[in-house]
């Protein structure tokens, strides 16, 4: 499947993309030292003007290269940790509903049923003003939003799945549901949370933005959203200082979505096949 994927020209260019942003995320003491919040020149130095400061610097003087490179490391960590938690979380009540079935999935379902009913952006803007802004309780907040989708597609597998004859055969060897659940069926239910995983990265990485840009972000990590939002009252001046960190924000979306379809479309030709 891995040699299908690379075959396809977005899957070459979307991972190629988040490859750079995943190693300037990791360099980022490297390639930028320091804090990237300290005044380090003169305020609103234009792009290429200075060589010292290639994309410039904002309305305090801070060099906004740094303050980009140090919002990879930001954007990258939200968005694959909220990711990894939301597809943990839906993966296990999508698995534990449709194995137990009767009224455990009924219970199940009525819950995810309430939280799908709740936009996710506004969950996670309650979530955070209630526990106040940090990495963490971004990263949970994110994920308390996005995990119904996985719970969904999970269940569905499974409940196909569970009366396979594989899963009776397990039976009659004497495997307890839990173990057949775990080793059994959930690798199977797996392969179509991959293929919407990319949405909720991207998902998550334009969530925190929002919620950066907002000022609720983690008030101790530079992110793309909070140079945004910092930028916005230039924005006839000096629109740079918006633009950069957008045009980085909406790249890595757009490489994201690109990447997730061919995933998807792999997964798709293989299912009809």
């Amino acid at each position: 499947m891995l040699r299908e994927i690379l075959r396809r020209p977005e899957a070459w260019i979307g991972g190629g993309l988040l490859l750079i942003l995943l190693l300037v995320a990791a360099c980022a003491p490297l390639l930028a030292p320091g804090d990237p919040l300290a005044i380090v020149g003169r305020p609103l130095i234009r792009p290429f003007a200075n060589a010292d400061f290639p994309l410039g610097t904002d309305r305090l003087g801070r060099d906004l290269l740094a303050g980009l490179i140090h919002g990879a490391r930001a954007s990258a960590a939200v968005g694959l940790a909220a990711a990894a938690v939301a597809m943990l979380l839906g993966a296990t009540v999508g698995s534990a509903a449709g194995f137990a079935g009767g009224w455990i999935d009924e219970a199940m379902m009525r819950v995810v049923e309430a939280f799908q009913i709740v936009p996710g952006f506004l969950l996670a803007l309650a979530f955070v003003s209630a526990l106040g802004p940090s990495l963490w309780t971004v990263v949970l907040a994110i994920a308390l939003g996005a995990w119904t989708g996985p719970a969904r597609l999970v269940r569905s597998r499974v409940l196909s799945l569970r009366e396979a004859d594989f899963v009776a055969a397990a039976r009659v060897m004497g495997m307890r549901s839990g173990e057949i659940a775990l080793r059994l069926v959930m690798p199977l239910a797996l392969p179509p949370v991959l293929a919407i995983s990319a949405t909720i990265v991207a998902g998550a990485v334009l969530t925190e933005a929002a919620l950066s840009f907002l000022g609720l972000g983690d008030p101790n990590a530079v992110t793309w959203g909070r140079m945004i939002a910092e930028g916005r009252n230039q924005l006839r001046s000096a629109a740079y200082l918006s633009m950069i960190p957008g045009a980085a924000l909406a790249l890595t979306v757009v490489a994201v979505y690109l990447l997730g379809e061919a995933v998807t479309e792999v997964l798709a030709r293989k299912r009809r096949a």
